[in-house]
């Protein structure tokens, strides 16, 4: 069975870590005896410049086509200056994931144990195995979807309106998925809301009480976002995954990623009934594009939770878990994670990604 890829370089670095992930993909493929078939197309920025059009009608032939979609980066100064509807964040990924109902977002925040030493904890707070949350985040609904939506005249002043709206089989669906992962790690969870002063996030509270009575092996906890986002820089090691609306998780897990020491490192995928879309975290990073010094790893590790999550190749998924890690113990580095320390070795991104497809 040929296994079939979309593939979304977008702008910024996005073509830069795309390519070395695709050939860690490659090796998969040959050592693995897995077939992918991959078709490029183009999103954001670069698909505005080409056809007028950020998410155009043949990139979404080649997404409703494709298995999964491996999504590079989208964004830039050049069109900052478009009007925000028209903009790539907005224009690509919100649709994308509307287009295929990509609610669940999976986004882990890993500190490598050679990586240590480039988290912004003190050590007495890190310890000496790093950490490893899952940040788990509903992706298509929330203050980011809610309508009405937009700015308003009302008496001759100007009002903007942003409305946040959860129902409760949103809040279930994306409940279950956290459960579920959370059962497969170390069986706690974390629920994040600000129900002292939302009444949606009462509601929130409420359903994951339900869902929790089908898993009574997990410890559930919830906690007001205010206090979560203090404790994780107080004691990261209390959280196994975390559960979040779209605004908190957004927020969250972004300081999740701070903590781990380089942005770089992280993977996310976004799951839906049918399909899933994997993307790095970092965004497009324009100021270092063409450069040659963009960190791959974070692209790379994408790849292995498409393994995991939409093609069930969980040995591959490990493989490629197991080579980044394996060069990050050999010392290699990107400038992002490049400390000029005893044993380290400066890399190039092209450099890294050849390092590891050669480990896979």
């Amino acid at each position: 069975m040929t296994l079939k890829v979309a593939v979304l370089p977008g702008d910024g670095i996005g073509p830069e870590v795309m390519e070395e992930a695709l050939k860690v993909l490659d090796r998969v493929s040959a050592k693995f005896n897995v077939e992918f078939e991959y078709r490029e197309a183009l999103i954001g920025g670069s698909a505005i410049d080409a056809k007028g059009n950020a998410f155009p009608d043949e990139t979404k032939e080649v997404c409703d086509w494709a298995d999964a979609i491996l999504f590079g980066a989208v964004g830039g100064p050049k069109w900052e200056s478009l009007p925000p509807e028209k903009q790539p964040e907005r224009a690509a990924l919100l649709p994308i994931r509307k287009r295929y109902e990509l609610f669940a977002n999976l986004r882990p925040a890993i500190v490598f144990p050679a990586l240590i030493e480039s988290s912004p904890l003190k050590s007495e707070v890190l310890g000496d195995k790093g950490f490893d949350i899952l940040v788990v985040r509903e992706l298509t609904g929330g203050i980011y979807f809610g309508q009405p939506k937009g700015i308003f005249e009302e008496n001759g002043q100007k009002k903007g309106v942003d409305t946040l709206v959860y129902y409760d089989w949103e809040i279930r669906r994306i409940a279950k998925v956290a459960f579920d992962a959370a059962m497969k790690r170390d069986k706690r969870l974390a629920s994040i809301d600000k129900a002292n002063v939302l009444t949606s996030m009462v509601l929130w509270r409420q359903v994951v009480e339900e869902v929790a009575k089908d898993y009574p092996e997990v410890e559930l906890r919830h906690l007001y976002v205010d206090n979560a986002s203090m404790q994780l820089i107080r004691d990261p090691h209390q959280f196994d995954v975390i559960l979040a609306g779209n605004m908190f998780g957004d927020i969250l897990s972004d300081e999740a990623a701070m903590l781990t020491g380089s942005i770089g490192m992280l993977p996310s995928a976004s799951l839906g009934e049918s399909k899933g879309l994997y993307e790095p975290v970092h965004g497009s990073a324009p100021d270092i594009a063409g450069k040659g010094i963009a960190n791959p790893c974070a692209m790379i590790l994408s790849v292995a939770m498409m393994l995991k999550y939409s093609f069930n190749l969980k040995d591959a998924a490990e493989a490629v878990e197991s080579a980044v890690s394996q060069v990050l113990d050999e010392g290699l580095r990107t400038a992002d994670l490049y400390r000029g320390k005893k044993g380290e070795r400066k890399v190039t991104t092209k450099e890294m990604g050849d390092a590891i497809a050669e480990r896979i």
